[in-house]
């Protein structure tokens, strides 16, 4: 038998890195959360965490346990929901930026809410960096935002890698002054597009700007100008430009207020499957 309250304190260990990082998002001690972990490896029988320089693992048997130790908890917190009347009352307030706001991710959540009829779930989208402010702000209790690496610790990170593109069949990469394509001031990219090219001394303008992805995919598509963007989000009728100069990746992360919220556990493994595909 698991306890339940082993597998949340492995499944934060592991999301974080970090026994400091985990005991704080529940709440605990860093000696109280360590010891759990011992208590739950003495009965699975096996070792479940590396304790490496770079953060906390899961050793082989730890990621097979990982898998599960997420069912059962949502699992458990679903009947705890259902059990207490809690279903009636939840509403979940999520965060997304735009490009994940839609396709797979919306048909996923979709398919949560039929599962869960009682369950209200608010899905907010938009910029990064407002996402971000209003879930500091306690306005949200998920979100899903791009960041510099290592920028904010979440509860969990995926590398974001870059690349310059531009419409194909147009050779912008070619213009005296390159014509760019980006998001409004202090948007993501932005501050990485210029600083990388006037560290090699490449003139440019902006001609274009929106707060929307699907905005300046357009305009790209058109051959208004390059842009930096995740290689994620580009379709086929762009093309990278090799010649710009390269930038550091970014990251996507899942920051989330509260781990016992009914049914969040579920949302996040949604997110996550998103990314993973």
């Amino acid at each position: 038998m698991f306890n339940t309250d082993l597998l949340r304190s492995f499944v934060a260990v592991i999301d974080a890195r970090s026994f400091t990082a985990a005991s704080r998002q529940l709440n605990s001690t860093q000696s109280t959360i360590s010891q759990k972990i011992m208590r739950l490896e003495e009965t699975a029988g096996v070792r479940l965490v590396d304790r490496e320089r770079n953060g906390i693992t899961p050793t082989e048997a730890g990621e097979r346990m990982l898998g599960y130790a997420r069912r059962i908890l949502a699992l458990n917190d679903e009947a705890a929901a259902v059990i207490l009347g809690a279903a009636r009352s939840i509403t979940l307030r999520l965060g997304l930026p735009e490009d994940f706001a839609s396709g797979r991710v919306t048909r996923a959540l979709a398919a949560f809410i039929q599962q869960h009829p009682n369950t209200k779930l608010e899905v907010t989208s938009g910029l990064s960096r407002d996402l971000y402010r209003a879930y500091l702000q306690g306005e949200l209790d998920l979100v899903m935002v791009k960041q510099h690496c290592g920028e904010a610790r979440g509860a969990m990170h995926w590398p974001e890698p870059l690349a310059w593109f531009q419409g194909a069949g147009h050779a912008l990469d070619e213009c005296e002054v390159l014509p760019l394509v980006a998001f409004p001031s202090d948007g993501l990219y932005r501050t990485q597009m210029t600083a990388a090219l006037d560290s090699v001394g490449r003139r440019w303008r902006l001609v274009y700007t929106s707060s929307s992805l699907a905005g300046l995919l357009s305009a790209l598509d058109a051959g208004l100008g390059a842009s930096l963007l995740p290689r994620r989000v580009v379709g086929p009728s762009l093309v990278e430009i090799p010649a710009l100069p390269g930038v550091d990746a970014m990251e996507i992360a899942i920051h989330q207020a509260d781990p016992k919220i009914p049914f969040v556990s579920e949302i996040v493994q949604i997110l996550a499957d998103a990314v993973g595909q």
